[in-house]
């Protein structure tokens, strides 16, 4: 792949690797930490305007810790059979609960698009209910925000990880 230093991908190669990536996957590990103890989650995401949105339980041990110090971290990677293969992205951030509105409506109608079963949670033709739907599985609608984000890719050298944005 031509671009930076070395036969190494550009910023806008990287960038669009990571999209391709955040795109082939459906999980993110969050990460918290709460008096010196961590602790990581695994939680369905959709990307939407540099940030990941997911359902998650209010009172959850990820949800809690990451609300009580205002940051948590994710890591998505896909599977790999040798070293060679393994790429990811790790980043830091904020998480955010999310009220509705047209961000939320958006992020919602990605999600359903994207975890089809979740039709499975509704009566044959009716409509999401975003207060049913939280009420009947008690979880609210999240929102982390990266403020660092690396891109890490095994196949252009052991070790490689750039920092890139996302947008």
């Amino acid at each position: 792949m031509p671009g930076g230093k070395h036969g190494e991908p550009d910023q806008k190669q990287l960038e669009a690797l990571a999209i391709g990536l955040i795109d082939e996957q459906s999980t993110v590990t969050l990460a918290t930490c709460s008096e010196n103890v961590a602790w990581a989650a695994p939680v369905y995401y959709v990307f939407l305007k540099s940030a990941f949105y997911f359902f998650s339980d209010p009172a959850s041990r990820h949800i809690v810790e990451a609300l009580e110090s205002g940051q948590a971290s994710g890591a998505i990677h896909g599977f790999a059979s040798g070293w060679q293969e393994i790429r990811g992205i790790q980043m830091t951030g904020c998480i955010e609960t999310l009220s509705m509105g047209l961000e939320s409506a958006e992020a919602i109608r990605r999600y359903l698009k994207k975890f089809q079963f979740t039709k499975e949670f509704f009566s044959s033709g009716s409509a999401f209910n975003l207060d049913a739907f939280t009420s009947r599985f008690r979880v609210k609608l999240y929102k982390l925000k990266p403020t660092l984000i690396y891109y890490l890719d095994n196949r252009f050298r052991l070790g490689f990880r750039e920092r890139i944005m996302l947008s």
